[in-house]
């Protein structure tokens, strides 16, 4: 381990009498609400949060070999060629993703494996090389099923990243298994592992997950094997309950530590209007009561800063004399030249408009960067409130992860004067921390001593950030001319839901996006 290494992952824990400043409302409405802000509010045995690829391949491996039933993997890119653990020479063998699908499933005769993938746009499709498309004949055999979903509006994408073990854990977050996914929290400026199957080297890049087990493991099976019949129009079974595992036996990866036990896991999705079947917004729907309802900070991690509602609802908590701190990480810039001309207009248009609300100095907008400066590409959905919700999963901070394209989250929420609701909310703080420790190459701890301190997540950070090194870069919104604010203004590709992606001539909104079309 070298010295940036040690500042990310050292220091003491974080013990609950350090975490002080925000604590739980008293009587706060529930942010999670099933029918408006989730689908489902399902237990969990256990809970744990991956952050970066390394770990979940890791995690997501050893999951898998313990599958006696089923496999179900939805995602929106696909590469069967990607390594899973390439930093480790004595790593399991098959370590390529797809050789390892099919060893299974010809070593088990019970196990079945579907996957099921985004039939990317052509575009799309030629800068992956068409991977996700000729995956079909490397994998596709009695047990192991893939499959292209082209059920979807014109011009929609489904973006859920989720895999299920035989009902009994189930990962979601950002990550899939795409060629270009793989890094370690220290997101070295030259890690010879970050390479894509072709060997072209590629930035850094940081992603969060969540993984369940229990029922909510089983519910993200239910939401899979329903993705599964709209596509193809098969419908699976449930795979069999495995009621009697031992702790060796269970698919749960050996060695995964859970943050938290026996606790509640909300399911909120985005899918669009389509075929006779209603749009649903519950990921917009959290994103808008959870920023009404903060207190003292919101911190938000995403691809893209886009979404004009989000950024309506942050500007109007800013403008007020008592409201909470925002803090916002994305990547410099976003990853393709094509999201580069159409996505980052409207982030510099939304941060300008969210700074002139700043009254207070409140909201600071950040691009992580390695030691070496070179940026690091944000993948990760992340929200925390205060103390009180962590929200993982797929869902971007842009208008078509609110309506338009197929999304999956996962939240928990400590509400006050429920079981666990201490601990909810000391390991929601924990987080938080180690999150910002991972950006700003801080010791473990030192985020939540001087949120304790401060209560202020803007002066906790800006009091750690460096001049050099591993350090948030603040966003220099300006420039891009008439064309980028009209692109910015236009949401060009960057529709609302199914009907907006028809009518790009009510989307100009000049300087104030009011209400949804």
């Amino acid at each position: 381990m070298n010295n940036s290494e040690a500042e990310v992952t050292g220091g003491p824990a974080i013990a609950a009498d350090e975490i002080g400043g925000v604590g739980l409302p008293g009587e706060a409405s529930r942010l999670l609400e099933i029918g408006s802000t989730c689908w489902r509010i399902e237990g969990a045995h256990r809970a744990a949060f991956i952050v970066d690829t390394a770990a979940y391949f890791v995690a997501v491996k050893a999951a898998m070999w313990k599958a006696r039933h089923s496999i179900l993997i939805l995602g929106w890119d696909f590469d069967p060629r990607v390594r899973l653990e390439p930093d480790n020479p004595t790593a399991k063998q098959p370590d390529i993703f797809g050789a390892l699908l099919k060893h299974l499933a010809a070593e088990r005769e019970s196990l079945r494996i579907h996957v099921l993938i985004w039939d990317m746009a052509l575009p799309i499709a030629l800068q992956r090389r068409l991977i996700p498309q000729r995956s079909r004949r490397w994998l596709q055999s009695d047990r192991v099923r893939y499959w292209l979903d082209d059920h979807h509006p014109v011009g929609a994408s489904h973006h859920q990243k989720i895999v299920v073990v035989d009902d009994a854990i189930a990962f979601s977050g950002g990550m899939d298994f795409a060629g270009n996914r793989w890094d370690t929290p220290a997101h070295r400026d030259a890690d010879p592992c970050r390479r894509t199957p072709e060997g072209r080297a590629y930035e850094p890049r940081h992603d969060v997950m969540m993984v369940v087990d229990g029922a909510a493991a089983a519910a993200l099976g239910d939401l899979a094997r329903e993705r599964w019949y709209r596509a193809t129009g098969v419908r699976l079974a449930p795979p069999p309950v495995r009621a009697n595992d031992s702790s060796a036996s269970a698919p749960w990866p050996d060695g995964l530590k859970p943050e938290l036990t026996n606790l509640p896991i909300g399911i909120a999705r985005t899918e669009p209007a389509w075929q006779g079947r209603a749009e649903v917004r519950e990921n917009e729907a959290l994103y808008l009561k959870a920023i009404a309802a903060a207190r003292r900070w919101i911190y938000l991690e995403s691809q893209y800063f886009a979404s004009f509602r989000i950024a309506d609802a942050l500007a109007i908590r800013l403008a007020e004399p008592d409201g909470p701190d925002v803090v916002v990480l994305c990547p410099a810039h976003s990853p393709s030249a094509f999201e580069q001309i159409v996505m980052d207009p409207a982030r510099n248009l939304l941060i300008r408009r969210v700074r002139a609300a700043d009254r207070f100095g409140r909201f600071q907008i950040y691009a992580p960067l390695t030691e070496g400066g070179t940026p690091v590409i944000i993948h990760s959905k992340v929200t925390v409130i205060d103390d009180r919700l962590l929200r993982i999963g797929s869902a971007n901070l842009n208008n078509r992860s609110m309506g338009f394209d197929t999304e999956c989250d996962l939240a928990i929420e400590a509400v006050a004067g429920e079981p666990g609701a201490d601990r909810t909310s000391v390991e929601i703080r924990r987080f938080l921390d180690r999150l910002l420790t991972e950006s700003l190459g801080a010791l473990v701890g030192q985020v939540s001593a001087g949120l304790a301190r401060t209560g202020s997540l803007v002066a906790s950070i800006e009091a750690l950030n460096r001049k050099s090194g591993r350090r948030l870069q603040s966003f220099d919104a300006s420039g891009g001319g008439a064309i980028g604010s009209a692109i910015g203004a236009s949401h060009l590709m960057d529709p609302y839901g199914a009907v907006d992606a028809w009518r790009p001539w009510k989307r100009y909104r000049g300087n104030r996006c009011r209400k949804m079309p």
